[in-house]
């Protein structure tokens, strides 16, 4: 398999990644009214286009910052094709509101698509572990969150005040419910699939 060209906008992505208010600020002047175009011709309003847009924005700054995104196509539909995503399921999820899709606008870019498609799936996981994760019991989540943010079990034990054998035994505990809360979910087959 060929090595993929990274596209030159990937000064959108690096730019996310640090803050930077010049990207950002050049990113809503040069893509966010197609957005907002089309989210008010779907239904929707300038401010839920304003929320799109931001949800948007973080999820490709978390893909970006946990999987190293590197961007093949024009951020541009890119972009796009992501809102528009994002627009489509928050329509299916009121489901009382009339979608028209204006096909003129979509890009045709394959790889545009396929980086859309991976980004969705990729904040569709994020948002099933967040969910699964809230469902857990307050110590296995004061467990799990004091071993994402200390990475040395001693210490984590040290701070909850337990010892090392228990802090090992309970996180593998807290891990093992979590995945099977995960991959018992609906959404868990959907998104594999």
């Amino acid at each position: 398999m060929s090595e993929k060209k990274i596209h030159e906008d990937q000064k959108y992505i690096d730019g996310l990644l640090k803050n930077n208010a010049f990207i950002i600020q050049s990113i809503y002047d040069k893509f966010a009214s197609k957005v907002v175009n089309y989210i008010k011709q779907n239904s929707g309003s300038a401010d839920e286009a304003q929320d799109v847009i931001q949800e948007t924005l973080i999820a490709i700054y978390n893909q970006a910052s946990q999987k190293k995104l590197q961007l093949t196509c024009p951020f541009d539909a890119y972009f796009f094709l992501l809102c528009k995503r994002k627009w489509l399921n928050e329509l299916k999820k009121s489901s009382n509101k009339e979608v028209t899709i204006n096909e003129e606008v979509l890009s045709k870019n394959d790889e545009a698509q396929e980086l859309a498609f991976e980004t969705s799936v990729f904040s569709e996981k994020q948002a099933l572990f967040s969910e699964m994760f809230n469902k857990l019991g307050k110590a296995c989540k004061d467990l799990l969150t004091a071993t994402f943010k200390i990475k040395s079990m001693e210490e984590v034990a040290k701070s909850l005040g337990v010892t090392y054998a228990y802090a090992r035994k309970k996180k593998s505990l807290c891990i093992g419910k979590l995945t099977k809360m995960v991959q018992g979910s609906p959404k868990f087959n959907q998104l594999n699939n």
